[in-house]
């Protein structure tokens, strides 16, 4: 996997502020997408321990509250593979800090068997987030004014009382 850039202290990605690692490779290309650059699978740096201790380093502060995962998009299945592992031991080192990740997918075909980005690791992963934002950005339903989304049709998923409800449950912040 490859990555285009980290963020320290980000506070535009998620609830308080993050440390935020975007991923590289996307086969949605939505129109009007605000990194398209992101799209290509070996864009920016490869993704090693090194990268991982650095991200791991930087979640260590006590003011830090959390890891988000945007892209590219972090759930295609090449970067499930290398993500999840990597999110064990984000979980292992910091359980109090949250985990959002943003997606171009929708959750319901996340859960489905046999559809793309579906993988033996999506389960995991999902597993280890707190939040959800899905669905592709969709320039017509761009609002500026969104919480942590660019188009009205993106939903934020509340990924704690979703497994605890085993429905959908959105997120209120």
């Amino acid at each position: 996997m490859y990555y285009g850039n980290i963020k320290n202290c980000d506070i535009a990605d998620g609830i308080g502020v993050r440390v935020t690692l975007f991923v590289s490779g996307c086969t949605n290309c939505c129109e009007g997408c605000f990194q398209p650059e992101t799209w290509d699978f070996h864009y920016g740096q490869p993704f090693t321990s090194e990268t991982e201790d650095t991200l791991l380093d930087m979640l260590a502060p006590g003011y830090i509250n959390g890891l988000t995962l945007l892209g590219g998009d972090p759930f295609e299945p090449e970067n499930q593979r290398a993500l999840t592992p990597f999110l064990k031991r984000v979980r292992e080192r910091f359980p109090k800090k949250d985990i959002w990740a943003f997606t171009g997918f929708l959750y319901e075909d996340l859960l489905r068997p046999g559809s793309h980005p579906r993988c033996e690791v999506t389960d995991d992963m999902l597993s280890m987030l707190d939040v959800l934002v899905d669905g592709p950005f969709i320039l017509a339903k761009k609002e500026v004014g969104l919480r942590f989304r660019g188009s009205r049709n993106q939903r934020l998923i509340d990924l704690n009382k979703t497994r605890e409800a085993g429905q959908v449950a959105l997120w209120n912040g």
